[in-house]
C-alpha cells in the first residue's frame, strides 16, 4: 500500500515502509526517518538515500525517486551520478571567479612588480570581480565578460577596458592549464569585435624645445622637497616613474656614481645598472638631508614608510601649468628623442632605458650592458639638461661617436 502524509505522521514501527517502485522510509529504533530508493544497476541491488523526514516529505521524495529512475533508464547510475555532482559542486565553490584570479596573479606575481600585481588585481575587482567574484568560474560565460568590458568602455576608458580583456583571457587559459576549468568559453572574445576602435594615444611629453620654460619652472618648486628631487632624479636617469618613486637607500653607491635597482622591482624583472652623472649624484645628496637613516630615497610626507604616491608626479606637473602637456613617463620619450638626434648608439639608448630586445637571435648574441657607454651617455645627458637651462645646447662629444 502506498504511503500518504497521515499514515507518515503515525508511523511508529521501526522497519521499512514501501511507497512502490523501490522507494520506502526507514524508521530506525531511535527514531530516525530516511528516505532510501532501492534499485539494480549493472546486476547489483543498491540504496539511494534520498533525505530525512520530516524535512523532505512524501512528494519531494517521490520527485527525487523519479530523478533517479530517469537516470537508471540512460543507463546512469544515481548514486555514482550524486557523487559526481558533489564532486563538481565541491570544485565550484573553491574556483569563483575571485579565487582562480587570485590564484593566476600568484602565478604571475615572479614577472610582476608588487605595484604591477596591485594595480591589475585592483583593476579586476573593480571591472569584473565585484559583480561576477563569487560565481563558479564555470558558470560564467563570454556574454557576462563581453559586457562587464564594455561596461568600462563606456565610461571612456577604452584602453583600460581592453586590458581588462585581456588580463581575463589570459586567466581563464591559465585556469584550464591548471585543471580550474575544462574547456576555455572565453576563446572567442576577439578585442577587434567586443569594442570599438580606438586611436593610439601616446602619454604626453616635453619636447626639447620646451625644456628651457620647463627647467625654470622646476627650479621654482616649492613643493615637497621628496616630489622636486625625484623629478629631477627622474629625468637625469631617464628610469620609470615607479623605479624612482620606490628608490631606496640601498640600492645606490654614490662614490662609485651607480645605482643597481633589483630585478623585482624592475618591469622586465631583470636586475638595471643605472650610471649616474654627477648632477645626479648631486640630487641624491640633497636629498640625504631630508631622508638618510630611512629606508626610502622619497618617502611619502604623510607615511614615511611608504614610497610618494604614484600620481605625486603628475600632480606637480599640473601644478607647474604642465596638465596634459607632460607626465612623469614621458621623460624617457623625450631622453631616448634627444639622444637619438645627437646619434648616439641606439644599442646603448635602449639600454639605458631597459628595453629588452625582441629579437630572440639578436638577444642571444648581444648580452653587453653597455655600462661605460651609458655612463658617458647619462653624464652627457645632466650636462644637456644644464645647458638647456639657459637654452643652451650641449653637443654629442666626440668620443662618443
Amino acid at each position: 500500500m502506498k504511503l500518504t502524509d497521515a499514515k507518515l505522521r503515525t508511523l511508529s514501527e521501526p522497519g521499512k515502509h514501501f511507497d512502490g517502485n523501490g522507494l520506502y522510509l526507514e524508521l530506525t529504533p531511535a527514531g530516525g526517518r530516511y528516505w532510501r530508493l532501492k534499485f539494480r544497476h549493472t546486476g547489483k541491488e543498491k540504496r539511494l538515500a534520498l533525505g530525512v523526514y520530516p524535512e523532505i516529505g512524501l512528494k519531494q521524495a517521490r520527485d527525487l525517486a523519479t530523478q533517479a529512475r530517469k537516470l537508471l533508464a540512460a543507463g546512469v547510475d544515481p548514486s555514482a551520478q550524486r557523487k559526481a555532482d558533489k564532486a563538481k559542486a565541491e570544485h565550484e565553490a573553491v574556483n569563483t571567479l575571485e579565487a582562480v584570479a587570485l590564484a593566476w596573479i600568484d602565478h604571475q606575481s615572479a614577472r610582476w612588480t608588487a605595484e604591477t600585481r596591485g594595480r591589475i588585481l585592483a583593476s579586476l575587482r573593480a571591472n569584473v570581480l565585484d559583480k561576477l567574484g563569487s560565481r563558479p568560474l564555470a558558470s560564467i560565460t563570454a556574454a557576462e565578460i563581453m559586457h562587464a568590458v564594455q561596461r568600462v568602455e563606456r565610461r571612456g576608458a577604452g584602453d583600460q577596458a581592453g586590458r581588462v580583456l585581456q588580463r581575463v583571457k589570459a586567466m581563464y587559459r591559465w585556469a584550464v592549464v591548471h585543471q580550474r576549468i575544462e574547456t576555455n568559453p572565453m576563446l572567442d572574445l576577439v578585442p577587434a569585435e567586443i569594442l570599438k576602435p580606438r586611436e593610439v594615444k601616446h602619454r604626453p611629453a616635453l619636447a626639447d624645445k620646451d625644456l628651457p620654460a620647463f627647467l625654470a619652472k622646476l627650479a621654482e618648486y616649492d613643493g615637497e622637497p621628496a616630489t622636486l628631487h625625484a623629478l629631477r632624479l627622474l629625468m637625469l636617469t631617464a628610469t620609470r616613474p615607479g623605479e624612482v618613486r620606490g628608490a631606496r637607500w640601498a640600492e645606490f653607491d654614490l662614490e662609485a656614481a651607480l645605482w643597481i635597482i633589483p630585478a623585482e622591482r624592475m618591469k622586465m624583472r631583470a636586475e638595471h645598472r643605472v650610471p649616474l652623472s654627477t648632477q645626479a649624484v648631486a640630487v641624491l645628496r640633497s636629498m640625504a638631508q631630508h631622508s638618510s637613516g630611512r629606508e626610502l630615497v622619497f618617502p611619502s610626507p604623510y607615511y614615511p614608510t611608504q614610497p610618494i604616491s604614484e600620481n605625486t608626479f603628475n600632480s606637480a606637473l599640473a601644478r607647474m601649468g604642465y596638465k596634459n602637456v607632460a607626465t612623469a613617463h614621458g621623460f624617457r620619450a623625450l631622453f631616448s628623442t634627444v639622444a637619438n638626434e645627437y646619434n648616439w648608439n641606439p644599442d646603448v639608448i635602449e639600454r639605458q632605458l631597459a628595453h629588452i630586445e625582441r629579437n630572440e637571435v639578436r638577444a642571444a648574441y648581444h648580452r653587453s650592458t653597455y655600462l661605460a657607454d651609458r655612463q658617458h651617455l647619462m653624464q652627457w645627458w645632466g650636462d644637456y639638461l644644464d645647458g638647456r637651462k639657459s637654452g643652451k645646447v650641449v653637443k654629442m662629444p666626440a668620443r662618443a661617436a
